[in-house]
């Protein structure tokens, strides 16, 4: 995977790359014109930009002009209400611009296995949301009903810890059963209902 990294920070930027380049392919950039020159070459997998480097306006604008390119949005001071506005606009990860390698090898793990990468502040955010949402029905309410019917009971179930926020572990912890369980429940769920992420299950079983 080509991972790009933009910061006008250096001790960032070597931070960054200290923890990504015996794993990934990566290269840096420290100003917004280099950014969006490199963007609109689609020749990244992956972008990680560090929210000092571009205003909010900015930002939505390398959004816009950058469309199918994956940013993962990193800040000095994450804020929930940001990480949700820019998630809804597309972004596939928001965190701590300092966050450890370890903490970062996941995140890029689990946004290339097609799910985002976000605090749980958010998700409860997006969650509350969703259940706001819920009230005003769609032509789309009977499909959803339709997928979270097709569960097992041990799939709702599993699926409703989920849109609670929990975690593998403690859904296993919850149910006594082993996280592998949990795993396989969980890729069976996704299957049935169309999803491919926690967030996107936990939406669906919100406005379900």
């Amino acid at each position: 995977m080509r991972i790009l990294l933009s910061s006008a920070n250096r001790a960032v930027i070597k931070r960054w790359t200290g923890h990504l380049s015996a794993t990934y392919r990566v290269e840096s950039v420290s100003s917004v014109r280099e950014l969006q020159a490199r963007c609109a070459r689609q020749e990244f997998e992956l972008v990680l930009v560090h929210r000092a480097l571009v205003d909010r306006e900015g930002f939505s604008s390398l959004l816009d002009s950058c469309r199918g390119t994956r940013f993962f949005l990193l800040s000095d001071r994450p804020d929930e209400a940001e990480g949700l506005e820019f998630l809804k606009r597309g972004i596939v990860g928001y965190a701590n611009a300092y966050i450890g390698r370890e903490r970062m090898l996941e995140a890029i793990r689990t946004i290339s296995n097609g799910s985002v990468w976000v605090g749980q502040k958010v998700i409860q955010l997006l969650i509350a949301e969703a259940r706001k949402r819920a009230k005003e029905r769609s032509p789309e309410d009977g499909e959803r009903r339709q997928r979270l019917a097709s569960l097992t009971p041990r799939e709702q179930e599993i699926a409703k810890k989920v849109a609670e926020g929990l975690a593998n572990l403690e859904i296993a912890a919850d149910l006594n059963i082993t996280e592998r369980t949990v795993k396989a429940h969980l890729t069976s769920i996704y299957e049935k209902t169309g999803t491919a992420s926690r967030l996107s299950l936990a939406l669906l079983v919100n406005q379900g």
